[in-house]
């Protein structure tokens, strides 16, 4: 049985991978890692042990693997796109010194590691359309740099000590559980609450903007079904392009009124949202994955917004 550590566990993937994990091997299994200040709350606290594991203090992650015998860690501590850029140094020492002392406890433990990379990866430079797993790599944003470098230092880690690395270039998460907080992709999360609300949305970027998005149950699935792999079949490992759906603001809005006949939405761009948007993917190639480690998504925008709208209906009527 597996013993897993997960750090930033109460951010907005974190929050659900943690309870996901702890449905799939036992609540006593997962540790909730969380910084001071932000400690876990209702089924997340309840469910199962947790403590303090701070990225910038190696000590206190080796703390916790020692306590708890930790064989697998999942690395989610980041700051999002929008929030690195004016926080740049910031986002280096969580995402990049942060890695380095999470690598050494692995190293020092035995620890699997699961440090997720990004469609923020690529830049204005990569092909845009079917971006290839392996391509030119150029990001203008800290946000980016940080995630480049996070596939390359797994990568050395990998090479270099024999520490299992494995990541996944996440596409825009979509969840009505947890909102972001400061990335490009926000809004496919915010038009959703909009909808259900009854309020005119304004997008903040244009339409023709196309990113990759994801629905939150396929991109946990993802993160753990690829650390479940044969690691004799991955031929890759930091990080492999997942994809599921494609879309500008046009398309999630007319998604959105085939069930919200009456919603409404408008434009106010914000420019530093439309420029890192502008330098990110239309849409991945996910082959690698698929072929790999049986990568395949179950929702596409049709099913996501169905089930999104239900459940935040149910959620913002308590």
């Amino acid at each position: 049985m597996k013993n897993i550590l997960v750090i930033g566990s109460t951010g907005q993937i974190g929050s659900e991978l943690t309870m996901e994990l702890r449905k799939r091997y036992g609540n006593e299994h997962v540790v909730a890692g969380y910084i001071p200040g932000a400690e876990p709350k209702g089924d997340l606290k309840d469910s199962g042990p947790m403590g303090i594991a701070d990225v910038t203090d190696g000590e206190t992650i080796g703390k916790i693997v020692k306590e708890y015998k930790v064989d697998t860690i999942y690395n989610l501590a980041a700051l999002l796109s929008v929030v690195a850029e004016s926080k740049p140094a910031l986002a280096w020492k969580i995402g990049i010194d942060g890695l380095w002392n999470v690598l050494e406890v692995a190293r020092t433990y035995g620890c699997a590691v699961f440090t997720p990379s990004s469609i923020g990866s690529f830049g204005v430079s990569t092909p845009h359309v079917k971006t290839p797993q392996d391509t030119i790599q150029r990001p203008s944003t800290m946000y980016g740099v940080t995630k480049v470098t996070t596939e390359l230092l797994s990568d050395y880690y990998y090479v270099k000590y024999g520490v299992d690395t494995r990541s996944v270039r996440f596409p825009g998460i979509i969840s009505y559980k947890t909102l972001p907080g400061g990335g490009t992709t926000d809004y496919a999360v915010d038009i959703y609450y909009a909808a259900v609300r009854g309020t005119k949305f304004v997008a903040p970027v244009k339409a023709g903007t196309y990113m990759d998005m994801m629905y939150m149950p396929d991109a946990l699935n993802a993160a753990i079904q690829l650390m479940e792999a044969d690691a004799v079949r991955l031929k890759h490992r930091n990080a492999f392009n997942i994809a599921s759906m494609s879309f500008d603001p046009e398309g999630i809005y007319q998604a959105i009124k085939k069930y919200v006949p009456d919603f409404e939405m408008g434009y106010d761009i914000d420019p530093l949202k439309q420029a890192i948007a502008d330098s990110w993917p239309d849409c991945m190639d996910d082959t690698c994955a698929r072929e790999e480690w049986g990568w395949k998504p179950h929702y596409d925008l049709d099913a996501m917004t169905k089930d999104m709208l239900e459940k935040l209906r149910v959620k913002l009527s308590k």
